[in-house]
């Protein structure tokens, strides 16, 4: 095992931390770089943490420096879509430029691996609603753009031999650690399963279906939801490939397989033991119909297997959480 540093950029935010915690849990030395601007710090429980931006190369070159960092696993990101639409240049800036300085700050400071958290909104509405690694991106939203413009330069920087890196580009993630130690904990989150949750506890008075028209089984719009623990492990898995010395890969980061809307909010409702108040909404613009992942070119290239491929499993996770934050609020 490298005895050097893994930097975590946003590990103070929802993947960051369990892909942190597991880190921690295999006896890796880690440190932690987040603004906290959607990040909290009980998230980062016992890692050092720098509180500062990876657009600030001083800083991220001190860090560098100090901890002795030979990988960087970077997310640090603003990841709502809507948002993203309405002040685009606040994505552009945080991700793309912010991304671009941070690399710039990893080859000056002789960083020679890097692990990218990507998404499945660089591929837009893919033609039958399934992506693959070499679907056309088409992206229809800024945050997918942002994310792009970003693997492209990762990808020129790669060529040029600077870095070797692993760009995960993720699906539906969900879900919570199942000892419960950490969680999402975004403030005002607009995905499904977080939204649903949050509505069986009493904290939304309703959770919203927008489409119900669409050419699927009943209608709603299908995704293919990860486990978050399981997302976790691919960054654990593309962190070992890269120390083995593998090439720079852009992977997929689902489970091959999809849930409409209404069996999410019938499994979070079984688990609850009590009905949501379900509205009914035209469809948002942009929305595809359909979006799974073609996920075989993940399990062969990294060996990566998930082990919770369950929607009532990340549903009760994610249930099991939003109950502790009402007993527990984090600030």
């Amino acid at each position: 095992m490298s005895q050097k540093a893994i930097l975590v950029t946003g590990g103070a935010g929802y993947i960051g931390s369990h892909v942190l915690l597991q880190l921690q849990g295999r006896g890796e030395r880690a440190v932690v770089l987040d603004n906290l601007y959607t990040g909290f710090q009980q998230a980062v429980r016992g890692a050092p943490l720098v509180v500062g931006d990876v657009a600030d190369q001083e800083l991220v070159g001190r860090v560098l420096r100090e901890h002795d960092v030979d990988t960087v696993m970077h997310f640090a990101a603003h990841t709502i879509v809507p948002e993203s639409v309405r002040d685009p240049l606040k994505y552009y800036r945080n991700n793309t430029c912010a991304t671009r300085s941070l690399l710039e700050a990893c080859q000056r400071h002789g960083v020679r691996a890097l692990v990218f958290s990507s998404t499945a909104a660089v591929y837009g509405i893919p033609a039958g609603g399934l992506a693959g690694e070499d679907t056309p991106t088409a992206p229809i939203n800024p945050y997918g753009s942002s994310k792009l413009m970003s693997e492209w330069i990762l990808r020129d920087l790669g060529a040029s031999g600077a870095l070797r890196y692993v760009s995960l580009r993720y699906f539906n993630v969900a879900g919570s650690d199942p000892q419960g130690r950490i969680g999402q904990a975004t403030r005002e989150a607009t995905l499904l399963i977080k939204v649903a949750c949050e509505a069986a506890v009493g904290k939304r008075p309703h959770v919203a279906i927008y489409g119900t028209d669409y050419a699927t089984e009943d209608g709603t719009g299908v995704r293919d939801y990860i486990h978050v623990e399981d997302l976790a492990r691919a960054h654990l898995d593309a962190l070992d490939y890269l120390r083995g010395g593998g090439t720079s890969l852009v992977l997929n980061c689902g489970y091959g397989h999809g849930y409409s809307v209404r069996q999410v909010l019938q499994s979070v409702q079984r688990l609850a033991g009590a009905p949501l108040a379900i509205r009914e909404e035209p469809r948002r613009a942009g929305d595809p119909p359909t979006l799974v992942a073609r996920a075989q070119r993940i399990r062969s290239a990294l060996g990566w297997q998930p082990r919770l491929d369950n929607l009532d499993a990340i549903v009760g996770s994610s249930l099991a959480w939003e109950r502790k934050l009402l007993a527990e609020p984090w600030a």
